[in-house]
């Protein structure tokens, strides 16, 4: 069994991917955890990273109108027929730091799982690519909006914790550096059967999630998710 690269999953395996991101958060503990940070109903929100509009959806859900920002062509089409029956949604081509938004466009902005995968690649830089994705979030949100950052505490664990090295030192320079106050909440997966859940989160993670998975021989699997919130001055 082997793991793919993020990269490669989100221009190759787009249909993968949204398979992995349905199983996520079976209990609906996300958006309640978003919405005790930030009001969504009829506000405009700038999502980067959309991928194939699980978190869109639930935007949509909460009454928001949403600019849905994403880099990679097949995710977005994956997103795009997913919603294709929902309104107050836009669907923009886009990189995190280059939105084709203008100046305080937006109530709220929203990265969920995106900055993290560039704290691997960009080993000598990440602090200047997420800071100038920040920036650019930043720009495109009114002042007194709130951006938020959702990034996972841990696939497979009950205790939220960062699931790397690397990635807690990103969480920490967030919130030393960058002023974000980090929430946690819990988001399983919930998969048909065992064997699906050995297929599919091993095809991301690898050989040794395979086997973990396999050893608890449950179709969930307990994930940990952080919510980095911070509001932007409203002068």
């Amino acid at each position: 069994m082997r793991v793919v690269d993020a990269r490669d999953i989100y221009s190759r395996h787009a249909a993968e991917y949204d398979e992995l991101v349905r199983a996520e958060d079976a209990d609906g503990h996300l958006l309640p955890a978003l919405l005790e940070l930030v009001p969504l109903r009829d506000n405009c929100v700038v999502e980067v990273g959309a991928g194939t509009g699980r978190v869109t959806e639930l935007l949509l859900d909460a009454g928001a109108q949403v600019w849905a920002t994403e880099r990679e062509p097949a995710m977005l089409a994956v997103a795009r027929e997913r919603l294709r029956n929902r309104t107050r949604v836009d669907f923009v081509l886009a990189d995190a730091d280059q939105l084709p938004l203008p100046d305080g466009s937006a109530d709220v902005g929203v990265a969920a799982w995106v900055f993290g995968h560039f704290r691997f690649w960009e080993l000598d830089a990440w602090r200047e690519q997420i800071g100038a994705s920040l920036d650019e979030l930043a720009r495109v949100v009114k002042p007194g909006g709130t951006l938020v950052v959702i990034e996972t505490l841990g696939t497979g664990f009950t205790e939220p914790a960062p699931p790397a090295p690397e990635l807690a030192e990103y969480y920490a320079w967030l919130e030393s550096d960058r002023g974000f106050r980090r929430h946690a909440v819990r988001t399983d997966y919930a998969f048909d059967s065992v064997p699906e859940a050995v297929r599919i989160l091993g095809f991301f993670f690898g050989e040794q999630m395979a086997v973990h998975v396999a050893e608890r021989a449950s179709r969930r699997v307990p994930e940990c998710t952080g919510l980095w919130s911070m509001r932007l001055d409203a002068s």
